[in-house]
């Protein structure tokens, strides 16, 4: 699918829909994926969900900034090498920008009560945002997996969950936790072609 992106789209444009998003990106990286997936899948269909989610898992095994790396990474597989340069820099412009306004109006009215009421209501928000991030990322997987057969939603379930467990309560570092997801998945995979 991707293979075949619409030749006619110009870098102009390319940026212009990277910027859009970048003054959209408010409430971080959850907020941010959804505003991605929507765009590349659901508006312009640059990417199938199944493929959004596993450009979107690489992109966590790689160190950094994930969101900075899937950028990149649909920026390329767009219009390519030009295509990330100028879909990262139409991302980050609108938020430097604004990081720079924010951090010289922020220091003069932090002690401000408005702002104080206004910052409380700002987190619960970004942590719904979060939330339906992470439903539509898992969504895609754990239809794939039922597609599979119920040996593969059950390991996905219990992937989509056990890594919860391991990060929020168990405190391993990410790395171990990917790393354990691909092997137990291959475990499985090698197991059943016996």
């Amino acid at each position: 699918m991707t293979d075949s992106c619409d030749k006619s789209l110009s870098l102009f444009k390319l940026f212009g829909i990277w910027f859009l998003l970048g003054l959209q990106s408010f409430g971080g990286g959850g907020a941010m994926l959804t505003l991605i997936r929507r765009t590349v899948i659901e508006r312009y269909g640059w990417l199938t969900e199944e493929e959004f989610t596993r450009d979107w898992a690489l992109c966590q095994v790689c160190p950094g900034i994930n969101l900075t790396a899937f950028t990149i990474l649909i920026g390329r597989r767009i219009a390519g090498g030009a295509g990330a340069v100028v879909c990262l820099v139409g991302l980050l412009l609108p938020s430097v920008a604004c990081t720079i306004l924010l951090t010289v109006w922020y220091s003069a009215l932090r002690e401000s009560p408005l702002m104080k009421s206004a910052l409380k209501a700002i987190v619960p928000a970004s942590v719904g945002l979060g939330l339906l991030s992470a439903y539509e990322v898992a969504r895609p997987v754990v239809r794939e997996s039922a597609l599979e057969g119920r040996g593969w939603l059950f390991l996905a379930l219990v992937l989509l969950i056990g890594s919860g467990v391991a990060l929020f309560w168990l405190r391993l570092p990410v790395v171990y936790v990917l790393i354990g997801a691909g092997c137990l998945s291959a475990l499985a995979s090698a197991r059943r072609s016996l």
